[in-house]
């Protein structure tokens, strides 16, 4: 599991070439008097800023665990990335569409469309350098799954927050380019109201892609199934236990993992032997998986847990799992 650290460089990456590219955009657009280069250079601001929350939820998030927060601060990442989402919608997506329908209502033709050539293509540059640096880093992090499974699956918003951004910026470039092509080549500056109409749907298709992914980070997803089995299997190979029932995970941040073990018990240990007990699986869960910052063992039956499970989610009782005693001795 990458660490939320390892997001970092793409951040920065993204930052300095949105920063750049955002100062650039408003220059042009202020010279050519282009609605798209506008709602590109707001894209590219909103995309900064958005950076910088990032940056500052991985801060956040880094902090240790305190009185007030004992289970720590990892959320504010989750917290942080879905405000990101809110800003793409309200700001990037918002200020698109209303310059597109202000300039549909009343044209204007585009002012020096070599200037806008010459910034959206050295714009496209820029950014494609950086959705590359995003798409290196996501791509590491998740080498075994396709991008779209790997989004949905990933816990790290940071990561897939940036390649997002950075493709919808790419995207974004190659609409306004059609769009200031179109207006000024075939004399209908009404295509470049359109043009940013169309990049104020796309940064909303963007941001409720964001919102959806980090709306279930924030209400709590689980590990992967690789962190629950190791668990269990940690838990059944200590002496002492009659079975491992089940475990529930929650992701707080990338690498930090909250988990809760049922565990019964033989019916000879006494309280010192159960804390031996706790206390091994807890070093071996933590040397193996490192993410797993806190584990928490409910001691219960085989058949007590199945009956809570079925109360709790509604369905039928599962089998009983296979005791370690019996596993041990197949």
């Amino acid at each position: 599991m990458a660490s939320s650290h390892a997001s970092k460089p793409a951040i920065y990456a993204a930052l300095a070439g949105n920063l750049a590219v955002a100062v650039t955009k408003f220059g042009a657009a202020a010279w050519t008097g282009s609605s798209s280069m506008l709602s590109e250079a707001v894209h590219s601001l909103v995309d900064t800023l958005n950076e910088v929350l990032l940056l500052y939820g991985l801060h956040r998030s880094a902090q240790r665990p305190d009185a007030e927060h004992p289970l720590g601060h990892g959320r504010e990442l989750y917290f942080w990335s879905f405000v990101v989402a809110l800003l793409v919608f309200a700001l990037g997506a918002g200020v698109s569409i209303y310059e597109g329908v202000v300039h549909l209502r009343d044209p204007e033709p585009i002012q020096s469309p070599m200037v806008a050539y010459a910034v959206l293509a050295l714009s496209l540059v820029f950014e494609s350098i950086s959705w590359a640096v995003a798409y290196r880093q996501f791509r590491a992090s998740n080498p075994d799954r396709g991008v779209l499974s790997a989004i949905r699956r990933s816990k790290d918003p940071a990561t897939f927050t940036v390649l997002l951004e950075d493709t919808a910026a790419v995207i974004g470039l190659g609409i306004a380019l059609l769009a200031t092509y179109a207006a000024h080549e075939l004399g209908r500056p009404e295509f470049d109201a359109i043009g940013s109409l169309a990049i104020g749907g796309l940064l909303g298709v963007t941001a409720l892609i964001l919102a959806r992914e980090t709306k279930g980070l924030l209400i709590g997803e689980p590990a992967d199934r690789a962190i629950s089995d190791l668990i269990l299997r940690v838990a059944r190979d200590q002496r002492g236990v009659a079975s491992a029932n089940g475990v529930i995970t929650t992701h707080l941040a990338p690498d930090q993992i909250t988990a809760s073990i049922s565990i019964e018990f033989d019916d000879d240990l006494r309280t010192p032997d159960i804390e031996r007990v706790v206390d091994a699986i807890e070093k071996q869960v933590r040397g193996a998986a490192p993410a797993v910052t806190m584990l928490f063992v409910k001691p219960q039956t085989a058949r007590g847990y199945a009956t809570a499970r079925a109360r709790r989610f509604g369905v039928e009782e599962p089998p009983v799992f296979e005791t370690a005693s019996q596993t041990r001795e197949a």
